[in-house]
């Protein structure tokens, strides 16, 4: 595991035109109000991994294929809708799927005013819509993820962005909670506490972890990692925190057999850098030029056997570019890395997923566009 004791290292990284990795764009959607959130799972049972969004008023998906969207529940609450998890907890082949809405960030302490949290019940046909069960929430919900806890058994992991009362990212502090679905989800969930220490947590990852997951959140303290056992959620001790004193936004976790490899950020919440944490304990500066960077992704994409990073950002840089460009580690220690465009100026990067689509064993890019108003999937053609 990675230690807290941090050794910065600011390297430089450099653009290069020769061997670029070749992406192919398709348009999706040009019809986004905002694209908040984007998850990617099998909705309809073909098999085939569909796209899901949460856009402004409407959580929609996009079937694997011809791409035609469907509606699964819109104008939900009065504010803007922010989150979605979708994941097959129950084994048969089809997303179990939960959301969040009623983003109102500014509102800390009334939870009628911000924040919400609904679990999907599926109809017969999944292209109709989608039933609404109301769960217990916290105000400023922002982040959820389906967590495994254990050997066939889920709990969805919710992030608020603060804490009760919270200001400026002081005060109370974070109260990130996990739901288990009962039988019947009409009835009441289960509640666990995960944490109550944190501060503006804005986002989440997971590694395999025996026979679940161990879970990491990223915030204004550094990044936490906690564990689930028959007691509930507890620290990981002796690792209980990655990168103390640094304030992430974003966070993607490396790891091959159960170990993290790196952890890569960007810092801090909505910033300017993209960082490395790597397994010889330092932090590399990858990049410090991202306006507002707000998505992430860690994956070998280019069959190199090693992971490369994507990252995204939404608001124009010191060149008037958004876009979303991929990194790659020199050597294997992750020390050096070199980035190239996937997209330059055609999308304001509000969220990533990387997936193989398309069954041909590699995996694609899939980003939605705030300003740009835009779903986009990036072909890998490596």
């Amino acid at each position: 595991m990675l230690s807290i004791y941090i050794i910065i290292s600011a390297l430089t990284t450099f653009e290069l035109v020769a061997d670029t990795p070749k992406f192919t764009a398709q348009v999706v959607d040009n019809d986004v109000a905002i694209g908040y959130g984007v998850a990617i799972g099998d909705v309809d049972g073909d098999k085939k991994p569909d796209i899901l969004l949460a856009d402004k008023k409407r959580f929609v998906w996009y079937r694997n294929g011809d791409w035609k969207r469907f509606v699964l529940v819109e104008n939900l609450t009065e504010s803007d809708n922010v989150c979605i998890a979708a994941r097959d907890i129950d084994g048969d082949g089809k997303v179990e799927i939960a959301v969040g809405a009623q983003w109102n960030p500014g509102e800390t302490s009334d939870t009628v005013k911000s924040g919400s949290v609904h679990y999907l019940m599926r109809p017969t046909d999944p292209t109709q819509l989608w039933t609404p069960v109301k769960l217990h929430h916290e105000p400023t919900v922002h982040r959820m993820r389906w967590v495994k806890v254990g050997n066939n058994k889920f709990h969805l992991v919710v992030l608020p962005l603060h804490g009760r009362g919270n200001k400026d990212g002081k005060g109370r502090g974070v109260r990130a909670l996990s739901y288990e679905r009962p039988k019947d989800p009409k009835t009441k969930w289960k509640l666990f506490s995960i944490d109550t220490t944190m501060h503006l947590t804005h986002n989440l990852d997971l590694i395999m972890d025996g026979q679940g997951e161990a879970l990491y959140i990223g915030g204004k303290e550094g990044i936490k990692v906690f564990k689930f056992s028959k007691s509930g959620w507890a620290v990981d001790r002796g690792n209980e925190w990655v990168a103390q004193g640094n304030s992430f936004g974003e966070i993607r976790i490396a790891a091959q057999q159960q170990t993290p490899l790196f952890i890569a950020g960007i810092e801090p919440m909505h910033g300017n850098f993209l960082t490395v944490y790597n397994s010889k304990k330092e932090k590399i500066i990858l990049a410090s030029d991202l306006n507002q960077g707000h998505a992430l992704g860690v994956a070998d994409l280019l069959s190199k056997g090693s992971m490369q990073i994507v990252a995204g950002w939404r608001e124009p840089d010191s060149k008037k570019r958004t876009g979303i460009k991929i990194f790659l580690p020199q050597d294997g220690t992750s020390s050096k890395w070199l980035n190239y465009w996937i997209d330059d100026n055609e999308i304001a990067c509000e969220d990533l997923q990387l997936a193989d689509l398309d069954g041909d064993g590699k995996k694609d890019v899939i980003a939605s566009g705030r300003a740009t108003h835009n779903l986009k999937i990036y072909w890998n053609k490596n």
